[in-house]
């Protein structure tokens, strides 16, 4: 395929808010003699924006991305070059996902038991390398995850992070079908999917967030009960009377906000599960140690998904069950969105063409 010289891009050269953010459209393509052995060139078409996003670009969190960066890690588009030397099923032309998790080394004890996310050796795209803000991104061929054919790319894209990750969140949580689950943060962009993944998966849904809007974005999602963290009285006492006073038997915190982490300690019933997905910085889960022992509580960190969380989180989409609230707009608004973001204004998931 006719592959261009440069391209349009959102770049930052030091961390900072949305003001740090520059669309260039003279940013250099990767051409295809220059790809090394493993690594694909990829036209992206669509891409999600994910808070993550957000945290490269204020480098808030402990470990710092590298310098200068086009972030990114929702990107949805198709091949156009494949290294010499690279052995792959993947073909040029082929629909093809970038995840958060841009590669491993596929041969070490985690990645071996598919927990590849956690790979000593892994990279991360729009964090160490190059991510899905350009128009074509340099990724690997073992982590690219095949989009299947019918679904949409601009619907494949926030699946490729936001609901491999909460897909992969309930498959952590210990629950079946007609248990209670408590998703926290349940209108945002990883909070609705989770909703729908829950209710496809037959759990009764607890949904907590606030505003008219939200209630009746969850509802519409399959979630059975709606509690607005804003409303007056004990948080605690209302989780408990909506479940028969037991409590959820699993709580997905996809909310930034650490008190709702403790809180969750306190309103799980006995042998309930909390699931850890959202990242507020500089935040610790205080649990009592002799209420977590005596009522047998989990806390599980759950970060991201494998490569067969991806195939499985994607065919929910294909299949309807689950369905990606989005708007889509042009990739030179990102800071747009950020400045958005930081006063959280946004609900569902922002896509970028």
């Amino acid at each position: 395929m006719s592959i261009p010289k440069t391209q349009s891009a959102c770049v930052f050269d030091k961390h900072g808010g949305p003001e740090e953010v520059r669309f260039v459209k003279d940013h250099p393509v990767v051409q295809q003699k220059d790809l090394q052995p493993g690594e694909a060139l990829v036209h992206v078409e669509y891409t999600g924006v994910c808070h993550t996003d957000l945290h490269a670009l204020k480098g808030d969190w402990p470990a710092p991305p590298k310098l200068p960066l086009v972030g990114g890690h929702e990107g949805a588009g198709r091949i156009v070059a494949i290294a010499d030397n690279t052995s792959t099923t993947l073909k040029v032309g082929d629909a093809v996902g970038i995840k958060w998790l841009a590669d491993s080394c596929l041969n070490c004890e985690v990645c071996r038991e598919g927990q590849e996310a956690t790979c000593g050796h892994s990279q991360t795209s729009g964090y160490s390398v190059d991510g899905s803000f350009q128009q074509y991104a340099v990724s690997f061929t073992r982590h690219l995850t095949p989009i299947p054919e019918g679904l949409p790319l601009e619907v494949a894209a926030p699946i490729l992070c936001a609901g491999v990750t909460v897909w992969k969140a309930i498959k952590q949580s210990n629950t079946k079908p007609g248990d209670y689950i408590l998703i926290a943060g349940a209108g945002g962009g990883l909070g609705h999917l989770a909703v729908q993944y829950a209710a496809a998966m037959s759990l009764r849904v607890i949904a907590v967030d606030s505003g008219e809007e939200k209630k009746k974005l969850c509802a519409s999602y399959g979630a059975e009960i709606f509690l607005d963290f804003k409303d007056s009285g004990s948080f605690i006492d209302r989780v408990k009377e909506v479940t028969g006073g037991l409590g959820p038997h699993a709580a997905l915190m996809t909310s930034s906000s650490g008190a709702a982490y403790n809180e969750a300690l306190e309103y799980l019933r006995p042998h309930g599960t909390l699931v850890a997905v959202g990242l507020p910085p500089d935040t610790w889960i205080k649990a009592n140690v002799f209420w977590t022992v005596f009522k047998a509580l989990r806390i599980v960190g759950s970060y991201v998904g494998n490569r067969q969380d991806a195939v499985e989180a994607l065919d929910f989409a294909l299949r309807g069950k689950v369905v990606p609230q989005i708007v889509i707009e042009p990739l030179e608004n990102l800071r747009s969105v950020y400045e958005r973001m930081e006063k959280g204004q946004v609900s569902g998931r922002i896509v970028l063409k």
